[in-house]
């Protein structure tokens, strides 16, 4: 054997054993994403508007403290607490799904003031009338709501608290209540308040309400004091965390909130499960038929793409240290479009081999000429989408990055698996001898259609589409737009059995929630969607249990996005896609050497993306985060299916130099047809699995990947390469 294939023999399993290394076991590898398996992610927004302007440099560090302390306290397992610009805060509590409980112990600030109490009964009427005198303010006691005057000065507050406990108060019934010892100085000063103040009320006021007011009997110069307030034993722990570690420096605002029950993630990971073992044996029956044993070889580099992959995921931890290995719904959006790439290399080699098969040559020689005339696409299409990758790791949000470091693993992979692994696995086999010839079935045989002839009527074709899109997009307004963007809220629940929707629609009216939309779904009746403005989730959810008692109702996902950080994301959103279509307008211009080439392949990307844009709202969907990252896809995969017929013009013009560019191109168009067809048919096995059998969650993301990949077939022939010839003044030279 020659020693240059001992090495990649070498090489191919010294990858894989890492790989395997990597990725097994795969539940300690490779975390899951609080999209699949539960839990809740929170973007806070630091309120410094208030703050002298000293005080606010360190604002968010502190609060960072606070917050990353509270929830130790809390007992998350595994959370993730980071800074995020100047004053923002992104919190992730993997397997937490009580809401309220988790967001009111992060997000309450904890100022605890000790306030005296008027004993001026006339002085407290005129407050109740509206008008209280300058120094004092009315409140009224959580308790019995019973109004009471208070001085605005505190005496004391809770920067002096050393622990804070949790007691049983025995004059209450027993109920929970919070002890607290004040440290040498906070119990001085209390001493000396009480030992001052014998017989006059002082109020405990929590974060501005007034949890208890007692009658001062005797000075305690102990430093010890009790909080009482009706709490339950859940809310006095909690209470009893938020005060020990301390108050916020400032008061926090969540932005962004996103919510999903354990029975939806395990629910999204079953549906994913089945949805890819069903749309990959579809791939790897196909090309196991069509290509035979080329099929079982390209079948043996998917499932090693697939290895690489996760090998790379399960390796990032140790490569970026602080850096975790998580695979999310965009993720595995990146990983099938890798695959799909991976599916098209193969299909490229192999049709350049039936090619060189078809003009004599032997079979040594057809599997080298096939290989290396193929991989100038496919360095190209993979780097125009690596260009792609990286920009919008650059400048897109937590998914879409998540979206671009797993594309970016798959492409190498890709190229790795589809030049270097089959070329080696071929290599071997001719050399023992047991590869004698090289069967492919042919569906689509020798075209000879005129695509450049007919150009201007699927222009036309294409203009109806996208205008009529655009109109409806225009018309809608924001409610084009899903919660991620327009800013509200989204609630899902479960029933034990289909829910009566007028019962929900008349419980939203008495709630004051009349403009929420109500959405039952055809594959899963009983559970229900509820889009709303407003933020009544907990008593959503009580009303729900009252109305319905007897249908366990439990919550899927809550997601809440605040009107800034929609205006933010959609942001991202935006220069995401702008900057990768300039990334791409620039290689492809620098490497096909002509910017005719350039434009007309990303004026093909943006129809594809209007295409798949308009279908999506005229069939009544919303535009999520999760559609914004299946037109990358799309972006991404277009492309590809364009370079490979550019780089057939390249290939021609060098042949045939006396053809016009029509020529070439129509002949370009014709000889890649089959494998354009090929290679976007067996995509679509993949995506169309995810559509019918993915659920809920990703049926926006499925549905706009089926409209572009068909819209990107469409586009390569019809759009793309025809266009090359809009702005032709001169011969162009490749």
């Amino acid at each position: 054997m020659e020693r240059k294939l001992i090495y990649k023999v070498i090489f191919i399993l010294a990858v894989i054993g890492t790989c395997i290394y990597y990725t097994f076991p795969l539940d300690k590898r490779i975390n899951l994403g609080l999209d699949l398996k539960g839990g809740m992610h929170l973007l806070l927004k630091v309120d410094t508007s208030h703050l002298p302007e000293k005080a606010r440099a360190d604002a968010a560090d502190r609060a960072l403290e606070v917050v990353r302390n509270r929830i130790d306290s809390f007992g998350v397992r595994e959370p993730s607490i980071q800074k995020q610009g100047d004053d923002e805060i992104v919190v992730q509590l993997p397997g937490v799904t009580d809401r309220e409980r988790a967001i009111d112990i992060i997000g309450k600030t904890a100022l605890l003031e000790f306030k005296l109490v008027s004993a001026d009964p006339d002085k407290l009427k005129e407050a109740i009338e509206g008008k209280a005198a300058e120094d004092f303010e009315l409140k009224y006691a959580t308790e019995d709501n019973e109004p009471l005057l208070l001085e605005k000065q505190a005496l004391l507050t809770g920067d002096t608290v050393a622990d804070a406990q949790v007691r049983f108060d025995q004059s209450s019934f027993n109920e929970p209540a919070v002890s607290i010892k004040f440290n040498a100085e906070g119990a001085k000063k209390f001493g000396e308040i009480t030992a001052a103040n014998i017989g006059r009320r002082l109020a405990i006021v929590l974060d501005g309400k007034v949890q208890s007011a007692p009658r001062i009997k005797d000075a305690i110069p102990s430093g010890e004091g009790i909080i009482t307030g009706r709490f339950d034993i859940e809310q006095a722990q909690d209470l009893a965390i938020v005060l020990r570690i301390g108050a916020l420096p400032a008061p926090m605002v969540i932005e962004e909130e996103r919510t999903v029950g354990p029975l939806l993630g395990q629910d999204s990971i079953n549906k994913g499960v089945k949805a890819t073992l069903i749309g990959g044996a579809m791939v790897f029956i196909f090309m196991a038929i069509y290509y035979l044993i080329a099929g079982l070889v390209a079948n043996i580099a998917l499932i090693l793409n697939l290895l690489i992959i996760t090998g790379c995921l399960g390796m990032l931890p140790y490569m970026f240290p602080g850096v975790s290995a998580t695979l999310t719904l965009p993720g595995i959006a990146g990983m099938a479009l890798a695959l799909g790439m991976a599916v098209d290399a193969n299909v490229l080699i192999n049709e350049r081999i039936r090619e060189e098969l078809a003009l004599g040559r032997n079979l040594k020689a057809a599997i080298a000429n096939g290989y290396n005339r193929a991989f100038s696409a496919i360095f190209d299409s993979n780097l125009t989408t690596l260009i792609a990758a990286f920009l919008l790791f650059q400048f897109g949000t937590g998914p879409i990055r998540g979206f671009a470091v797993t594309l970016t693993i798959g492409l190498m992979a890709s190229m790795f698996t589809a030049i270097v692994v089959t070329r080696t696995i071929f290599e071997l086999l001719l050399k023992f001898g047991w590869l004698k010839s090289f069967p492919m079935l042919k569906f689509i045989g020798e075209t000879k259609l005129d695509f450049i002839g007919k150009r201007k009527v699927f222009y036309v074709i294409s203009a109806v589409v996208i205008i009529a899109g655009l109109v409806v997009f225009f018309q809608k307004g924001s409610n084009a737009f899903g919660i991620d963007f327009a800013g509200g809220q989204l609630q899902e629940y479960s029933f034990k059995n289909p829910p009566q929707v007028d019962k929900i629609r008349q419980l939203l009216k008495d709630l004051d929630l009349g403009d929420a939309s109500i959405q039952q779904f055809r594959d899963n009746p009983k559970a229900i969607l509820i889009r709303s403005k407003s933020d009544k989730n907990q008593v959503l959810m009580s009303k729900l249990r009252e109305v319905f008692p007897d249908e366990d109702v439990q919550m899927l996902r809550i997601e809440h996005v605040g009107p800034i950080a929609g205006k933010h994301l959609k942001g991202k959103a935006f220069y995401a896609i702008v900057w990768s279509l300039a990334g791409i307008l620039i290689y492809v211009g620098f490497r096909f050497k002509h910017i005719n080439f350039a434009l007309a392949g990303v004026i093909a990307l943006i129809h594809d993306v209007l295409v798949a844009l308009g279908f999506l709202v005229m069939t009544g969907r919303q535009i999520d985060l999760l559609s914004v990252t299946a037109f990358l896809t799309i972006a991404g995969y277009s492309i590809n299916d364009t370079i490979v017929i550019y780089d057939r013009v390249r290939e021609n013009m060098r042949n045939s130099r006396k053809m016009s560019l029509a020529e070439l191109i129509n002949l370009s168009v014709n000889q890649t047809l089959a494998r354009t067809v090929l290679t976007s048919s067996i995509t679509l096995f993949v995506v169309l699995a995810i559509l019918f059998y993915g659920g809920e969650v990703l049926s926006n993301f499925a549905f706009t990947l089926v409209v572009g990949f068909v819209s990107g077939v469409y586009s390569t022939v019809f759009i793309a390469s025809p266009l090359v010839l809009a702005w032709q003044k001169k011969k162009v030279k490749l």
